[in-house]
């Protein structure tokens, strides 16, 4: 449990930090990526860990990963400024 803690962990931090550097200027502050990244994917083997039970490392890995991603999709803003109109 604790190896998939600390992989959960580093698996979010390397997602958020490659989010980071792809698309640098469609995200808040990289702090906030990057925390967001490891908590996702923490909360995310921690799901999927109860879920399953012990002894399914790579599901609750692939867990973490798709919450921290799902999470990181959610701080990507727009790359246009809308325009709307306070008539509408």
């Amino acid at each position: 449990m604790i190896l998939e803690t600390l992989v959960s962990a580093l698996l979010g931090l390397g997602l958020a930090w490659g989010v980071t550097l792809r698309l640098a200027h469609r995200l808040p502050s990289r702090r906030l990526v990057l925390g967001t990244g490891v908590v996702g994917a923490l909360f995310g083997a921690f799901i999927t860990h109860s879920a399953l039970g012990d002894g399914h490392l790579f599901p609750t890995l692939a867990g973490a990963v798709v919450l921290s991603l799902a999470l990181l999709s959610l701080l990507i803003r727009p790359v246009g400024r809308v325009h709307r109109s306070a008539t509408v």
